[in-house]
C-alpha cells in the first residue's frame, strides 16, 4: 500500500475533497478516489474523512492511503449470453454473481468471466473493462458490456442521457393498493451507514414508475421502469412506499434470494444504430401468472 501527502494551497481552499484530491492525482479517477474517501483511506489533519464532498482549507495536510492494485484474472464461469457480437455482450446475470471486482470479495465476478475469451476496453477504472452499467449481486438479468471503447463511450452516453429503456420484474412487501405509480424522491448516500444509500434532499433526483401485475394480501409483483439509474434505487424507492423488495436484506428483510430482475433493456447499437431490445427470462420463483403477458403489458404502459 503507497501514501501520498499534500498540503493545501490558499488558492485551493473550500474545494471538495475528491475534486482537490482529483487535480493532484491526475493518473487515478475521480470515482476512484471518491471510493477511497468513503472507505476511510483518505485523512485530512488528524481526521479521516469519509465525504467526498468535504469543503477542505488552506493549510490542510490531506493523505490518502492506495491500496496495490491486483490485476484482473480470467475466471471460467457459466455465463447466460443472450446475444453477441464484434462491439457488444449482452448477458442474463445469475443473482449471486458480483459484476466486477472490488474491495473484501474474492469470488469470480462478470468480468472476469467474460475476460477468459474476450478483450474488454479499460476507461477510468482497470477493474470495470467494459463495463457501462451495473447490476447488484443479488439482482438477476440483463446486462450490456462493451467490447470495444467506441461502443463503450457510446452506450455511457445513451445511459447518460437516459435514452436506455429499462424495465424490472420485483416482488415486494404487502399489498401495493394502487395500480400503477410514479416514485419521485431523492437518493443519496446516507449519513448514518455510507454503505447505504437513502432518500435525501441533498441526494441526486430519481424518478421510480410502477405496475402492479399481481397482488396478494403479503405480496405484489410489479413491473418497474426506471427514469433514472441512481444506485439501489428500486430498492429505496420501494422500502420509502412501505414496500420494500421481498428478500432484500439491506433495506427490508432477509430472504432466499433478493426478488428483483432487470428483464428488458433496449438501447442503440453503438455500431450499427439500430435499436435493439433483449429480455431476460423471468426466473420461475416469480411465479408470473400464466395469463399475463408481460409483451403486451410493456406496451400498454405509457413508461
Amino acid at each position: 500500500m503507497s501514501h501520498t501527502e499534500s498540503t493545501v494551497a490558499e488558492s485551493e481552499s473550500g474545494q471538495r475533497l475528491d475534486r482537490y484530491l482529483a487535480g493532484n492525482m491526475r493518473d487515478i479517477s475521480r470515482s476512484t478516489l471518491q471510493r477511497l474517501i468513503r472507505k476511510g483511506h483518505v485523512t485530512v489533519g488528524e481526521r479521516v474523512i469519509t465525504q467526498p464532498s468535504y469543503r477542505i482549507r488552506s493549510n490542510q495536510r490531506v493523505s490518502c492511503l492506495l491500496p496495490e492494485e491486483e490485476g484482473l484474472v480470467p475466471k471460467a464461469i457459466d455465463l447466460d449470453i443472450l446475444y453477441e457480437d464484434d462491439f457488444i455482450v449482452v448477458i442474463n446475470k445469475q443473482p449471486g454473481l458480483i459484476v466486477h471486482p472490488g474491495a473484501g470479495q474474492n469470488a469470480p465476478t462478470l468480468v472476469e468471466g467474460l475476460l477468459v475469451n474476450r478483450d474488454l476496453p479499460i476507461d477510468d477504472d482497470p477493474t470495470r473493462p467494459g463495463i457501462v452499467h451495473r447490476l447488484d449481486k443479488d439482482t438477476s438479468g440483463t446486462i450490456v458490456v462493451a467490447k470495444t471503447a467506441e461502443a463503450m463511450h457510446s452506450l455511457k452516453e445513451q445511459f447518460a442521457a437516459r435514452t436506455v429503456h429499462k424495465l424490472y420484474i420485483a416482488k415486494v412487501e404487502g399489498s401495493v393498493n394502487e395500480e400503477e405509480g410514479m416514485i419521485d424522491a431523492p437518493i443519496g448516500r446516507d449519513p448514518a451507514n455510507p454503505r447505504r444509500m437513502a432518500i435525501n434532499p441533498q441526494g441526486r433526483s430519481a424518478q421510480t414508475e410502477f405496475r402492479v401485475l399481481k397482488r396478494s394480501t403479503d405480496s405484489s409483483l410489479l413491473m418497474v421502469h426506471l427514469r433514472t439509474g441512481r444506485t439501489h434505487q428500486i430498492r429505496i424507492h420501494m422500502r420509502y412506499i412501505n414496500h420494500s423488495i421481498i428478500g432484500d436484506m439491506l433495506y427490508g428483510h432477509a430472504g432466499t434470494r433478493l426478488m428483483l430482475h432487470a428483464w428488458r433493456l433496449e438501447f442503440t447499437h453503438p455500431q450499427t444504430g439500430e435499436y435493439m431490445s433483449f429480455s431476460a427470462p423471468v426466473p420461475p420463483e416469480f411465479a408470473i401468472p400464466q395469463e399475463i403477458s408481460l409483451d403486451d403489458m410493456a406496451n400498454d404502459l405509457h413508461f
